[in-house]
C-alpha cells in the first residue's frame, strides 16, 4: 500500500509540504488529557494575538483554496475550522484518543492533520484532481460525486477519502472504536512548512510510542520523493 500526491499536484503547488507516517496497533483505550491541554494551550496563546485567518498556515491554505476556485471563507482548510471552533467555544468535541490527539496537535501548529482507517482503503491513496467517477461518503452515510477538477484523496477503487483537499475527509476511512492500523497526513504550504511540518510529525510519532506502544514511521514528501510506502 502507498500514499502520494499526483504530479499535477506538485506542479501545481511546488511549495507543498507533506508530512506523513503510519501506525498499527492503534487502540481507543488510552488517556490523552494532558497532550490535549498542552496543545490547547499553545493554540490558545497564538489566538490570543490574532484571529486564525491571520496565521501564516492558515493564509497559505486560503491561497490555495483560491486558486482551486474554491471561496476560502465558505471552505475552510481542517485546521482553520478546528481553531475558529476552539477561538468560539474553548475545545473541541471529543471523538477517539488519536484523533483527539491529532486535531489538537492541528490546532498547535495551524496545519491540517487528516487520518484514515488504512482498512477502509483499497491499495493506495492519492492526492489528485478528481476525474467525476470518485465516489465520497459522508459521516451521515449520505453518497456525493465529487466533480471533475476537485482535489480528492482517492484510492484505487475510486472512494474519495476526502474532499476539496484539506476542508472534509470521508466517513468511509473514519477512526472507530475498532480501528488499529492508521495513516497519518500533515500537509502545509506556508514559508516555513518543512521545518513546521517535520516538527509536527516527529512530535506526534513520540507521542504515539509513548501512547500506544507502536512503532511509526514518518517521513517528508517531496516532489522528487513523492511515494510514502506503508
Amino acid at each position: 500500500m502507498h500514499f502520494q500526491h499526483s504530479s499535477e499536484i506538485w506542479r501545481d503547488f511546488p511549495g507543498l509540504v507533506p508530512g506523513v507516517m503510519s501506525m498499527a496497533g492503534v487502540t481507543a483505550d488510552v488517556h490523552v488529557d494532558d497532550r490535549l491541554a498542552h496543545y490547547g494551550e499553545i493554540a490558545a496563546k497564538r489566538l490570543a494575538t490574532c484571529s486564525e485567518g491571520e496565521l501564516p498556515e492558515i493564509r497559505a491554505w486560503r491561497r490555495a483554496f483560491s486558486a482551486m476556485g474554491l471561496k476560502p471563507t465558505q471552505y475552510r482548510c481542517a485546521s482553520e475550522s478546528l481553531l475558529r471552533r476552539f477561538r468560539k467555544e474553548g475545545a473541541l468535541p471529543r471523538l477517539h484518543p488519536l484523533i483527539d490527539l491529532c486535531n489538537a496537535m492541528s490546532l498547535a501548529y495551524a496545519i491540517p492533520v487528516a487520518v484514515f482507517d488504512v482498512s477502509r482503503i483499497t491499495s493506495c491513496v492519492e492526492v489528485r484532481y478528481a476525474t467525476g467517477d470518485e465516489t465520497y461518503v459522508t459521516f451521515s452515510g449520505e453518497t456525493e460525486r465529487p466533480p471533475a477538477g476537485e482535489v480528492v484523496f482517492a484510492d484505487a477503487e475510486a472512494m474519495a477519502h476526502a474532499r476539496r483537499w484539506t476542508n472534509r475527509q470521508s466517513g468511509h476511512s473514519a477512526v472507530r472504536g475498532t480501528t488499529s492500523d492508521v495513516l497519518v497526513v500533515a500537509e502545509a504550504l506556508h514559508d516555513t512548512a518543512r521545518a513546521d511540518v517535520e516538527a509536527l510529525v516527529a512530535a506526534l510519532a513520540g507521542e504515539a510510542r509513548d501512547l500506544w506502544r507502536v512503532g511509526p514511521e514518518p517521513a517528508l514528501l517531496a516532489a522528487s520523493s513523492p511515494r510514502y510506502t506503508f
